[in-house]
């Protein structure tokens, strides 16, 4: 079984595109969405599917994911089943879950997630997300928006998330590389650019090289300011 869970917060653009392509897949699979307070459409797209569970949790991913997977838990979920952590403006590719079904068979994959492609073609965006696959080959930590996936016993070990204002997927896959090694997929997850373009594709570019200095060398947190929503 695949579990899908996706935070959401003023996501009514994304959202839409991103359900499609989580319905398009095969194979036996739930979704959860936890709401962090949208005040937009967000929750009237999510009724129109009945497969579909609503949850909401305070504002923040690690919060909502933490929600949704302490969901799962409680339903009595396999250890061996998939938790699937979705940004809601990232499209999975064609053929996901079937990968995900065939991994299920493999106890050496307890972990993983998927290259990373930005919509459009803009080469500055190929170039930051060439980066991104570069570095994540090197450290073997995986960003929230490559669709991390983890076995439910393995999370339900680690605690979950950290409850961190900003990269509480990091900080996750941290403890996540003291158990085990995750699987990275050839296959690219499609994240839309919106954010990148709004925000100036150049500064959202040294945004994500300032990330991954702090990730290898340790420089001084960031301030929550740096991770401002842009919707």
């Amino acid at each position: 079984m695949i579990w899908v869970v996706i935070p959401t917060y003023n996501e009514e653009h994304a959202l839409p595109h991103t359900l499609t392509s989580v319905f398009q897949q095969h194979g036996e699979f739930n979704v959860i969405v936890v709401d962090g307070g949208s005040l937009d459409n967000t929750h009237d797209i999510v009724r129109t599917h009945d497969r579909i569970t609503w949850l909401t949790a305070p504002k923040g991913r690690a919060s909502q994911m933490n929600v949704g997977a302490n969901y799962v838990l409680a339903q009595q979920a396999s250890s061996n089943d998939w938790l699937l952590f979705l940004h809601a403006d990232t499209l999975l590719p064609t053929h996901a879950f079937k990968q995900l079904s065939h991994l299920a068979e493999d106890s050496t994959c307890q972990a993983g997630g998927f290259q990373h492609q930005f919509s459009g073609k803009d080469w500055r965006l190929r170039m930051i997300s060439w980066l991104d696959n570069f570095r994540c080959q090197r450290s073997q930590i995986i960003y929230g928006d490559q669709a991390l996936f983890v076995r439910a016993g393995l999370f339900r070990q680690l605690g979950g998330f950290p409850l961190l204002p900003m990269l509480e997927d990091v900080r996750f896959c941290e403890q996540l590389l003291l158990h085990t090694t995750p699987r990275l997929l050839a296959s690219p997850v499609v994240t839309d650019a919106r954010k990148f373009i709004q925000m100036g594709i150049w500064r959202s570019f040294i945004r994500v090289l300032m990330i991954i200095l702090h990730v290898e060398f340790g420089l001084p947190t960031f301030t929550p300011s740096f991770f401002a929503d842009v919707r």
